[in-house]
C-alpha cells in the first residue's frame, strides 16, 4: 500500500526552529525531563502503601493518587501537544516542567488525601505538557544526521527511569513518602534554567485550529465516572443509585466524546484513523493490555508490602527484574519483526503476561517465597511487556501516512493511561476490604485470574494488529513531521505505570525521525 495520496495524509508544514545545536547539553536537559516524568510514576507506585498508612485513606480512596494522574494525563496529552505546536514548544515545555515540579512540592506538603490527589492531577497536567514538547524541541535543536541517535538516547532515558524507579523509590520511602515527590524538584529547577538559556524554540505555523479541549475534558469526566463506579461499587452496591448514576455519566460522556470526534474540526482522535485496521486493533490491544498491567503491577507491590511485610526498599529491589526483561525481549521482537507478523508478536507477549499472572495465582502463598514463587512469574510478565508494548506502538503507525505517525502514537499512549486507570479500579473492586489471611489470599488470587483473563482477551485482539499486507517503506526527510511533530515523543517515551515498554523498542526511534 502506498502512502501517496493517502486520505489521512496532508501537506506537511515547515518545521520552524532555532539554529541546530549539536552539543550534548540540549540532549541532556531534555532527556532529564523525560527521565523525571517517568521516574515519578514508578516511585509513587512503590510509595502507595506508605501513603495509605500515613494519610489513613481506604484502598479505594488512595487509588485516586494513581487514577487521577492517569486520567488527566490521558485526556490532555494530545491537546496540550497541539497547543504547544501552535504557540511554541519551548513555552509549553517550560510551563510543563514548572507545573510538574511545583505540584510535586505541593504533593509533599499535602496534609490530607484530597489535597494530595488534587496536586497529583496538577502534576499530570504538567507531564502532559512536557512529554510531547521535549522530543519536538530535541529534534529541532539537533542536526539532521544526529537525530536518530538523539532520539534513541532520549527514549532510553525513559527505560532507565523505569528500571531505577522502584529501587530509588524504595530508598526514598525508607525515609518518608514525601521524598518521592521532593526528589524531582532540584532536577526540575535545573531543567528550567538550562532550557530557558540553551534550548532553541520551535513551532508549527500550519496549526491554525485549536484542539478540542472541551472534548478532552468530557473524555476525562467519562473515564473518571467509570473509574468512580468501579472503585466505589463494592461500598455503594453495584445496583445502588450512585453506581447507576456513575455508569450513566460515563456512558453519556463517551457518547458526547464520539459525537465531537465526528464534528469538531480538530478532534482529539480523527475518525479516519480508526478506519485503519492495524491502528484500530492496536488501540484495542493497548487498552486491554494496559488494564491488565496496571492491575497486576499494583497488586504485586501491595502483596509484597501488606502480606509479606516487605519494606519499601525490599519491594523496589524485588520489582526491578521485571523492567530489566523489557529491553531484552524488545530487542528480540525487533530482530524477528521482518519474519513474524506484528500481531503474532504482540499476541505472544499478551499470552506470556496472562500466563505469568496465572502462575502467580497458582503458586503464591502468604509465606514469603520470592525466588521460587513470585520472581519466575514476574519475569514471565516482564518478557510479555517487552514483546507487547513496543510492538503495539510500531504496529499502530505501520499503515498510517508519515504525517500521522505522531498523532497515532499519541492516541495509543492515551489509551494506555485510560487502561491503567481502569486496571487499578478493577483491582480495587476485586480486592474490596479483606482482613484475615485466607481472605487476602483468595482476593488476590481472584485479581490475578481476572488479570490473566483480560490478558488472554488482549492476546486474541492482538492478531488484528497485523496489516492485511506490508506497506513499502516510505523514505521521507525529517523536514516533514507536520503538525504532529511535538507529539512524536509518544513513539518512544514511557509514560505512567504501564508505559515503560515503549521506551525500549530498538529501531522505533529511527522510524520517528525518518517518518517510516
Amino acid at each position: 500500500m502506498s502512502h501517496h495520496n493517502h486520505p489521512l495524509d496532508s501537506e506537511a508544514a515547515p518545521w520552524t526552529a532555532g539554529p541546530p545545536r549539536q552539543g550534548g547539553l540540549v540532549l541532556t536537559v531534555l532527556c532529564t525531563a523525560a527521565f523525571m516524568a517517568t521516574l515519578d510514576v514508578f516511585i509513587v507506585n512503590v510509595a502507595f502503601a506508605a501513603i495509605a498508612r500515613d494519610l489513613h485513606g481506604s484502598f479505594a480512596d488512595v487509588s485516586w493518587i494513581l487514577n487521577g494522574y492517569a486520567i488527566a494525563y490521558a485526556a490532555l496529552l494530545v491537546p496540550l501537544g497541539r497547543l504547544a505546536d501552535r504557540y511554541g514548544r519551548k513555552a509549553g515545555f517550560l510551563v510543563g516542567v514548572g507545573l510538574f515540579s511545583a505540584a510535586g512540592a505541593a504533593c509533599a506538603a499535602s496534609a490530607s488525601l484530597g489535597m494530595l490527589i488534587g496536586f497529583r492531577i496538577a502534576q499530570a497536567i504538567g507531564a502532559a505538557a512536557l512529554t510531547p514538547t521535549s522530543l519536538g524541541l530535541l529534534l529541532g535543536a539537533t542536526a539532521p544526521q544526529d537525530r536518530a541517535r538523539a532520539v534513541r538516547i532520549w527514549a532510553a532515558s525513559g527505560a532507565l527511569a523505569a528500571a531505577l524507579g522502584p529501587v530509588l523509590g524504595g530508598l526514598l520511602v525508607q525515609a518518608s513518602w514525601q521524598w518521592v515527590f521532593l526528589v524531582n524538584i532540584p532536577v526540575g529547577v535545573i531543567a528550567l534554567v538550562a532550557t530557558a538559556r540553551y534550548v532553541p524554540d520551535s513551532r508549527d505555523p500550519a496549526v491554525g485550529r485549536l484542539p478540542d479541549v472541551p472534548g478532552a475534558i468530557v473524555l476525562a469526566a467519562a473515564v473518571g465516572a467509570l473509574t468512580l463506579s468501579l472503585v466505589k461499587g463494592p461500598d455503594w452496591g453495584w445496583g445502588s443509585a450512585n453506581s447507576i448514576l456513575s455508569f450513566a455519566v460515563a456512558l453519556v460522556g463517551v457518547g458526547i466524546f464520539v459525537y465531537r470526534m465526528g464534528h469538531h474540526p480538530a478532534p482529539i482522535v480523527e475518525p479516519a484513523l480508526l478506519r485503519v485496521r492495524a491502528f484500530a486493533w492496536s488501540n484495542v490491544t493497548s487498552l486491554l493490555f494496559s488494564l491488565a498491567f496496571g492491575a497486576s503491577l499494583l497488586s504485586i507491590l501491595l502483596w509484597m508490602q501488606d502480606v509479606w511485610h516487605y519494606s519499601a526498599l525490599q519491594t523496589g529491589l524485588a520489582v526491578a527484574p521485571g523492567p530489566l526483561m523489557v529491553p531484552l525481549l524488545a530487542a528480540l521482537s525487533q530482530r524477528i519483526a521482518h519474519r513474524v507478523p506484528a500481531g503474532a508478536i504482540a499476541a505472544a507477549g499478551s499470552f506470556l503476561f496472562g500466563l505469568g499472572n496465572a502462575v502467580l495465582a497458582t503458586v503464591i502463598t502468604p509465606e514469603p517465597h520470592y525466588l521460587n514463587g513470585l520472581l519466575p512469574a514476574w519475569l514471565i510478565m516482564g518478557a510479555g511487556v517487552g514483546l507487547t508494548q513496543p510492538t503495539i506502538v510500531s504496529a499502530a503507525t505501520a499503515d498510517l501516512p508519515p504525517a500521522r505517525h505522531a498523532t497515532g502514537s499519541a492516541v495509543v499512549m492515551m489509551d494506555r493511561q485510560i487502561g491503567t486507570s481502569l486496571g487499578v479500579s478493577l483491582l480495587v473492586a476485586i480486592l474490596g476490604v479483606v482482613s484475615s489471611s485466607p481472605d487476602v489470599l483468595a482476593a488476590y488470587q481472584r485479581a490475578w485470574w481476572a488479570v490473566a483473563i483480560v490478558a488472554f482477551i488482549s492476546t486474541v485482539a492482538a492478531f488484528g494488529m497485523t496489516p492485511p499486507r506490508r506497506s513499502a517503506p516510505v523514505e521521507r526527510p525529517l523536514a516533514t513531521p507536520g503538525r504532529d511533530a511535538s507529539s512524536a515523543s509518544t513513539n518512544a517515551v514511557s509514560g505512567t505505570s504501564a508505559a515503560y515498554g515503549a521506551a525500549t523498542s530498538p529501531g522505533l526511534s529511527d522510524r520517528v525521525v525518518e517518518g517510516r
